[in-house]
């Protein structure tokens, strides 16, 4: 089994690059100038995202040295201390839904400093994969779009990073504890 895996793993990417535009061959589409036109279009894109993802680094960037980030965490910790839950944990609450980079960079340091099978490691790890980096999402498609008003998605999505947050952390306790 594990080698019919590999099998895969190692296939399917060649095969889809071939597949694809023999596939648009023998439908008469013109390939090279379909890839142009579709690589020109996400050229626009990423130059039209631009100015957002550089005012959403200038926010992240002040809130880290303004202390608030350090602030917002001295509030909670002796509520997640008392909850059993440590408070090296708490500043991925604050930092994935603004930073993956940042996130994934703690999260790194943390695993390094307590290891990854410690108590740390494993809800660092979970809180990871259970959250989203949900501003650089807002931030990218909507600006790509050129979406202004997003309504009840800052909303909704901060409540569910929120939400997968606390059940990481939950699970983690519940599971390993």
């Amino acid at each position: 089994m594990l080698t019919f895996i590999n099998w895969i793993s190692v296939w399917a990417i060649p095969v889809i690059i071939a597949f694809v535009p023999l596939y648009a061959f023998t439908k008469k589409v013109p390939v090279y100038e379909s890839f142009v036109d579709g690589a020109k279009d996400g050229f626009s894109t990423a130059v039209s995202i631009i100015p957002h993802l550089v005012g959403m680094m200038v926010a992240i960037s002040v809130f880290r040295a303004s202390g608030a980030l350090d602030f917002v965490i001295s509030l909670f910790t002796p509520l997640v201390s008392w909850m059993g839950v440590p408070g090296e944990v708490l500043p991925l609450g604050i930092l994935r839904p603004l930073t993956g980079t940042g996130s994934l960079a703690f999260t790194t340091d943390l695993i390094k400093t307590y290891g990854p099978d410690s108590m740390i490691g494993r809800m660092a790890s979970t809180v990871q994969g259970s959250t989203d980096t949900t501003l650089y999402v807002l931030t990218v498609y909507f600006g790509a779009v050129g979406i202004r008003n997003g309504r009840y998605a800052l909303k909704v999505g901060l409540f569910s990073d929120v939400v997968g947050f606390i059940a990481a952390l939950a699970i983690c306790l519940i599971v390993f504890g």
